[in-house]
């Protein structure tokens, strides 16, 4: 069976996307660009998100104070040795909010991956409060040379969730950020928590559908993973009751079921999150991501499920992509 995206996989998967878009793999490269975020500067709250340490996901070659072009640079390295025939990469500026400075900041901090021969374009984390009109025009003047997509930081859609985790923002904000971005035709991704506290499968099925609302690129979805020195670590050392740890094969079961609810025309760039050793909290699975999402896959075969399979009438925003040309 061919699904809405153009494959027989049962699921839109990013790695498929691209392939489709460039003829080929590619691969990103993480950049920490010295960036911070406005609930940790006190523009809108101090201490930063309660699960976050963005030491548990860099890579060793990400710090601040090394210029974005050796970053790059070891990141090619490093990466081919592990995928030989990649060629082409995308700059991730990954670190906090990567939007969050004036813009002629901004121009200066992205032209060395905009200049890096082998960067075929960006992918920019940031927060839907961090973007505004003057941002965003800029960002829709340079995807028709490079391509560029928004990775905003979504998390959940219920504000008392993001209230409790000092998100600093709240979900009407995402849905605006997310819709400026679309109408001026920039790729806009998302990243999304399951399991926080006070949350349940209830909601995460509300937050499919949601998703599939909004006009959605790509989505990452992330297992609750709870960082060992994060404000939320103390939260689940103190009321250990009020937090979900899920097991793997838990997880995905459940996940296979949320599926069936998200737009397949969104792009999963992960089903799952992985952190770097030694980072977290609670137990981890002990696995590396391809074999989850290869353990994902086999559960969507045996269920006989697939991406979108209880909705019926969702536009799919880009199972008809074309190839870059910019």
């Amino acid at each position: 069976m061919i699904y809405p995206w153009g494959t027989g996989r049962r699921l839109n998967t990013y790695s498929d996307y691209f392939k489709k878009i460039f003829g080929e793999r590619v691969q990103k490269l993480s950049v920490d660009a010295g960036f911070t975020c406005p609930n940790r500067d006190g523009t809108v709250g101090r201490g930063g998100c309660t699960f976050c340490d963005n030491r548990a996901f860099s890579p060793s070659y990400n710090e601040a104070c090394i210029p974005v072009k050796i970053q790059l640079d070891e990141g090619i390295k490093f990466h081919r040795n592990r995928y030989r025939k990649v060629r082409k990469y995308l700059a991730y500026f990954q670190a906090f909010s990567n939007t969050y400075a004036p813009l002629e900041m901004l121009k200066e901090i992205y032209q060395p991956a905009l200049e890096h021969p082998e960067v075929v374009g960006l992918v920019i984390g940031t927060r839907p409060d961090c973007v505004d009109v003057e941002k965003l025009d800029y960002f829709a003047e340079l995807s028709g040379s490079t391509y560029v997509v928004l990775e905003y930081g979504i998390e959940s859609i219920n504000n008392d969730t993001l209230k409790a985790i000092n998100r600093g923002h709240s979900f009407e904000d995402t849905v605006w950020a997310l819709k400026q971005t679309a109408i001026r035709n920039i790729h806009a991704g998302g990243h999304m928590i399951i399991g926080l506290p006070g949350e349940s499968e209830n909601d995460w099925v509300k937050s499919m559908k949601a998703l599939s609302d909004l006009p959605l690129h790509s989505i990452k979805f992330h297992q609750l993973q709870i960082i060992k020195g994060t404000v939320m670590e103390k939260q689940y050392r103190d009321n250990p009751h009020q937090f979900v740890q899920f097991e793997m094969e838990e997880y995905l079961q459940m996940m296979s079921g949320l599926l069936e609810w998200l737009d397949p025309g969104i792009v999963v760039e992960r089903i799952a999150g992985e952190v770097n050793p030694g980072t977290a909290a609670g137990k981890g699975w002990g696995v590396r991501y391809d074999q989850v999402l290869s353990r994902f896959e086999q559960i969507l075969e045996e269920r006989d499920t697939w991406q979108g399979k209880m909705l019926t009438a969702h536009t799919a925003f880009v199972k008809n992509a074309k190839p870059f040309t910019g």
